[in-house]
């Protein structure tokens, strides 16, 4: 997340990316007919909706990945962020709540706070997910999932610069009365339960009922108490029904989940200059147990709880010439957040964040019917989000003043807030709890609509080209409050400043942007594609600090501020990018191979990064990156009984204008950075199998993925760099042709060690890594099926 770092008051360096391996496996490959009796006949066509119709996703002129449901299930995939490691050119899967440092082809969310927005938006069945505690729901009874690399505003009622996670439950069937019952059991008490049951009403209505639980003990070992931490508890139900007659087809859904997890667990990185200083002025730290263990002190908890519920209805009505949709969402949740972000055995730096909210969107597409050269699709959407969030930083006072005492004269040591005070002559009273506890409020109502028309016209049978317009008007009422803390040392390390009060602004921020594509089929097999599309994310406000004020004075070292002493929340501006992509995908070998190519350039343009600012940090458009890479997949049947899947992703990336972010003594040192939480490469390669055996079909799959060294922050620093990696997994089982099947799987076979991510803090916080790797897990999976 890097949560506490993006606000600790003299952090001298910021960087994130939680990466997990990049596991690049298409659905495309798990979805086709692995049991099919003959190598002459061809893959099965997978049939995807992300342009608005359904096509084979060979079809599709755009960078995407399809999961099948079976596929979801088979695999054990645990939450929606899941579905991005198995994605060429997308990363920053991570076991927690947080989205924020999803990467799609190196454009994420730099921001944590509440006043932004994600920059890889998640969907399901159309409505949008909404943001950190409420767009992460688990996987269950999933019909299909499409991931949608590049800006996809032309495609979803909300904005989505980066990319899209696209997720699509099963619906309810009028005249089926099919059902299925998994459960999963393994090591450290896991298990999963999962089923649902399609319950046909007549000749028009239909509802399904489905549920999930799962359970997990800890994994990693926190030495500070002998805990094992990173564990999770949680369950889910879904309620759908659909209802068809003639022209209309009515489909609604309500769906509660309740999650309790850890949050995120973080190891300090006890080497080079950060921790030097932090352990000089602290007068020694010693981490416990090895480089892959937790020492956390876990002073305030470690907790990744949510309650969410989210109701849908699509309505579809047949006009003969184009078909409209109207799709209604509405979603509420509560959310509650707690870690130890400092990673030592210190109270340092606690983080907290106790966050309501509720959204609610109407959309309404016209989609053409009718035959000719010219296809085309409209549509207009509204959006309206209320967000209540409370932060709060806790850290004993006495280390503050160790190692700002330390800092401001020369390496001195103090024993503490006493000695220190004594020092320039004046006494100290600690609090009660010898705490320091910085707390903030925001209130975000938050409003926004759009519209958009795209035309494909046919100039030939096989050459069409497709234009895209879309106009968005985003507006964002924000107010902040930052009460002045009980103890004695005041607003001194997350905020630096206080406020009686809220301190509030409203802004709006619009932007029309074009898509133009070319497509063209050589044969009926082969698309080739090339596009150029433009993408916009809205501006917003930083949730941790104001901006000047008229005369240019920073809100830091100022206590009790009212509005009228004419500081406004810290606005920052839209950020964009220009995308140019061509593809190629073809069927070789008489339809028993599938090969997806595609190339892109990228600028992108005023990044919504967090920055130091002597105090509080504040979110401003910084940098520009120039990227390009290439994302390819080929599948192929073997034989009879086997397919192989291989994927693979390159990316370069440059950013330049970094000056007021780079944390070393020559600003321009960091010119020319990578963009250190995306690795340059990432692939996977997939063995699958299913012989026949005895009534029914051995199965089996070995399931490799690899990426490349990432981390090391805009400094490109040695010590919080993370090595290439590679981890497998491997599935045997049995399918009976009586519809039940058993299934063995160890997954992380050779028991490979990584960190999700890492983070170049500084300051108080020393740098750390995040998110260690679950360790070779055993299991066995059961699992029944009726129509």
């Amino acid at each position: 997340m890097g949560k506490a770092a993006n606000v600790g008051g003299r952090t001298a360096l910021h960087a994130g990316g939680k990466t997990t391996l990049a596991r690049a496996v298409s659905a495309a490959v798990m979805a086709t007919a692995l049991g099919a009796p003959a190598f002459g006949q061809s893959l099965e066509e997978v049939v995807v909706t992300a342009t608005k119709r359904s096509e084979s996703v060979q079809d599709v002129p755009l960078a995407i990945t399809a999961l099948s449901g079976d596929f979801v299930n088979k695999v054990n995939l645990n939450d929606v962020k899941d579905l991005v490691s198995y994605t060429p050119g997308i990363t920053g899967n991570s076991q927690d709540s947080f989205i924020d440092a999803i990467s799609v082809r190196g454009v994420r969310t730099q921001d944590f706070g509440v006043g932004g927005d994600p920059s890889a938006a998640f969907f399901k069945n159309d409505l949008y997910e909404g943001r950190n505690g409420s767009a992460v729901t688990s996987l269950y009874d999933i019909e299909r999932a499409e991931i949608l690399r590049g800006p996809q505003g032309f495609l979803f009622g909300r904005n989505s610069i980066g990319g899209a996670v696209s997720v699509h439950t099963r619906k309810a069937e009028i005249g089926s009365s099919d059902g299925y019952v998994d459960l999963d059991v393994g090591e450290r008490n896991h298990g999963v339960a999962e089923g649902a049951i399609n319950l046909p009403m007549g000749d028009t209505f239909a509802m399904r009922l489905a549920g999930y639980y799962s359970t997990e003990d800890g994994f990693a070992k926190n030495v500070f108490d002998g805990d094992d931490v990173i564990e999770h508890d949680k369950w889910a139900l879904r309620w759908s029904t659909a209802f068809e007659a003639h022209r209309l087809s009515v489909n609604t859904l309500v769906e509660y989940e309740d999650r309790e997890q850890s949050g995120s667990m973080y190891r300090a990185i006890d080497e080079g200059d950060i921790w030097e200083a932090f352990d000089s002025a602290l007068g020694g730290v010693t981490l416990g147990g090895s480089d892959e263990d937790i020492d956390s002190d876990r002073t305030v908890g470690d907790d990744d709880t949510a309650d969410i519920l989210t109701l849908g209805l699509a309505i579809d009505y047949d006009l003969d010439f184009a078909t409209l949709t109207s799709n209604t969402g509405y979603k509420d949740h509560d959310y509650y957040y707690s870690e130890d972000y400092d990673g030592t055995p210190l109270n340092i730096n606690n983080y907290q964040q106790d966050q309501t909210g509720d959204y609610f969107q109407q959309e309404l597409r016209l989609t053409s019917n009718t035959e000719g050269p010219l296809s085309w699709y409209a549509g207009v959407s509204y959006y309206k989000e209320s967000i209540d969030a409370k932060f709060g930083f806790i850290g004993e006072e006495d280390f503050m003043c160790q190692y700002y005492g330390a800092y401001y004269n020369a390496g001195m040591t103090f024993s503490g807030c006493e000695d220190l005070y004594a020092y320039y002559g004046s006494s100290f009273s600690p609090a009660a709890d010898g705490l320091l506890r910085e707390t903030g409020r925001i209130k975000g109502d938050y409003s926004g609509w759009a519209t958009y028309v795209n035309l494909d016209y046919y100039i030939t049978d096989n050459f069409d080209v497709e234009v895209g317009v879309r106009y968005t008007d985003d507006e964002k009422d924000f107010a902040l409050s930052v009460p002045t803390p009980e103890s004695e040392l005041g607003p001194y390390w997350a905020y630096g400043f206080s406020t009686d009060g809220f301190i509030s602004d409203t802004q709006s921020w619009d932007d029309t942007t074009l898509r133009v594509m070319a497509k063209y089929r050589p044969t009926d097999d082969m698309l080739l594609f090339a596009s150029f599309t433009e993408g916009f994310k809205s501006g917003g406000f930083g949730s941790f600090n104001l901006g000047n004020n008229a005369a240019g004075e920073p809100a830091i070292g100022n206590t009790d501020l009212v509005q009228a002493d004419g500081f406004l929340p810290n606005q920052f501006d839209p950020e964009t990018v220009d995308s140019w992509e061509v593809g190629y995908k073809d069927s070789w070998f008489n339809g028993n191979a599938n090969v997806d190519l595609t190339a892109f350039y990228y600028e992108y343009q005023d990044l919504q990064v967090v920055i130091a600012d002597g105090g509080a940090a504040l979110v401003e458009n910084v940098g520009e990156v120039e990227s390009w890479g290439v994302e390819g997949s080929l599948t192929t049947r073997l034989s009879e009984y086997f397919e192989f899947y291989l994927a693979l992703s390159y990316l370069d990336a440059e950013a330049t204008e970094l000056q007021s972010i780079c944390g070393l003594e020559d600003p321009n040192g960091c010119e020319g950075s990578r963009l250190f939480w995306a690795p340059e490469w990432s692939g996977a390669a997939v063995l699958d199998g299913r012989y026949p055996l005895s009534g029914g079909y051995l199965t089996g799959s070995l399931e490799v993925f690899w990426e490349s060294e990432r981390g090391g922050g805009w400094e490109d620093l040695s010590e919080t760099k993370i090595d290439d990696y590679a981890e497998s997994a491997l599935r045997v089982g049995y399918e009976s042709n009586d519809n039940w099947y058993v299934q063995a799987y160890v997954e992380n076979l050779t028991d490979e060690f990584t960190w999700d991510g890492q983070n170049n803090n500084g300051g108080l916080v020393p740098s750390h890594f995040f998110g260690p790797k679950r360790p070779r897990t055993f299991g066995m999976r059961v699992g029944l099926s009726w129509e």
